[in-house]
């Protein structure tokens, strides 16, 4: 059980409490990112409906087991935003790598297979009924099934030239699909559907329903899911995520069993980066998969310097030309990266009084900021437009403490 979960202790427990059968039917995986909670999610819903002898092994052939490993098992839901586009891209240079090499072809064929599902498991009809969008996720779906199938296990595999050219197609499809349909936050109407889906019973097995960055609910929504979580259905277990169990609503983590799943050293990301994707990489598994982004995280830094500097010094920066040089923040983690490198910025300003009053105050901005994008939909631009006025005004009203810490002005 767990062998694809690597230097996490809650593997363990998860492995002791299904052994004994105490595995409750609401829990949550609590951590920072890339830290294998929507890998143990998938794999704990594999094994609690795994057909084998031996309880869960990933080598165990059952019909359940395989459907379960290349991520078409219906009994299974998964719903939550994710940037999927990263892992999509690496995961490809792994399996033409291993196409090329003939070395771990296999387990790097599931690799791709599986990135690409992680995305497409999030547009499950079961999700999207009487959606206006059902009719457009459709058509990315079916092409995207389409090409799987080429590649899908246990099918023998094309040449490499036209293994390559399914693997482009796929990629370019997935990466389309997510940045026309992807939702920064959950849905009511998924969550009502979801629980519709849950209450139909099974002849056997278990449904799953997964949710990740459980955080990133409204109210309504939270308060949809909890009605769930109060009565949770027979045979069905909800397995909640989240890199923020704080922002997670005290009366959900009050029906749910927490799991910690904590940041790996350096040596243990290496050992899993050379493992998944065979490369000799030194850094964080977010560190690797950055090197797939569109913009380097070295030039959104900069851009990040520019608009604080200006920004602080009492000029307006060009919001659209920055945008446009960050591609338009697309994949979300660009935004991110934005906004933390002003956090490290505006550090620089800990160094008085009102440099600490001023620098609690960006802090909430820029948390805002975030906020106000994945969680309510505002739009990049108008966020960063509320960002530029609150920076100028805690500068401003706060003896311009940002400008006098900041030494590159």
């Amino acid at each position: 059980m767990y062998d694809n979960l690597l230097y996490q202790n809650a593997s363990s427990l998860l492995r002791d409490d299904i052994l004994q059968d105490r595995l409750p039917g609401s829990i949550l995986f609590s951590g920072p990112d890339a830290t294998g909670k929507l890998t143990s999610a998938l794999e704990t819903a594999r094994i609690l409906s795994c057909k084998g002898n031996v309880k869960g092994k990933w080598t165990c052939t059952c019909s359940s087991c395989l459907q379960h490993k290349a991520l078409i098992n219906s009994n299974t839901v998964l719903l939550g935003p994710r940037d999927c586009s990263l892992e999509i891209s690496a995961c490809k240079k792994t399996f033409l790598n291993s196409a090329i090499n003939h070395s771990h072809e296999e387990a790097s064929r599931y690799l791709f297979v599986r990135s690409v599902r992680k995305l497409t498991m999030r547009f499950n009809p079961v999700l999207w009924q009487d959606s206006d969008k059902l009719s457009k996720i459709s058509k990315y779906i079916s092409v995207i099934d389409e090409l799987l199938e080429q590649i899908d296990p246990p099918r023998e595999l094309p040449d490499f030239d036209e293994l390559s050219s399914v693997c482009d197609k796929l990629e370019k499809e997935a990466l389309a699909l997510e940045e026309d349909l992807m939702y920064n936050s959950i849905s009511i109407a998924q969550i009502r559907n979801v629980s519709s889906w849950a209450h139909i019973s099974l002849a056997e097995g278990k449904k799953v329903v997964i949710i990740e960055k459980a955080e990133r609910m409204l109210e309504g929504v939270r308060n949809a899911l909890l009605k769930i979580l109060e009565e949770p259905p027979e045979n069905t277990v909800f397995i909640l995520t989240t890199s923020k169990r704080s922002s997670v609503m005290p009366t959900i983590l009050s029906r749910v069993r927490t799991y910690n799943f904590i940041s790996r050293t350096e040596t243990q990301s290496h050992d899993i980066i050379d493992r998944i994707y065979h490369e000799n990489f030194t850094g964080t598994i977010e560190q690797y998969l950055q090197n797939f982004l569109p913009v380097t995280p070295k030039d959104i830094c900069n851009t990040a310097d520019k608009f604080y500097g200006q920004v602080i010094s009492g000029t307006i920066p060009d919001l659209n030309e920055i945008i446009k040089n960050c591609n338009k923040f697309d994949p979300r983690l660009l935004f991110r990266l934005f906004l933390e490198s002003i956090y490290s910025f505006q550090k620089t300003a800990l160094q008085s009084a009102s440099g600490v009053k001023a620098s609690s105050l960006c802090t909430t901005a820029l948390r805002n900021t975030w906020n106000n994008v994945t969680i309510y939909n505002q739009s990049i631009l108008a966020a960063l437009e509320n960002l530029t006025k609150e920076i100028a005004l805690i500068n401003k009203t706060n003896d311009n403490a940002l400008r006098e810490a900041y030494g590159k002005l």
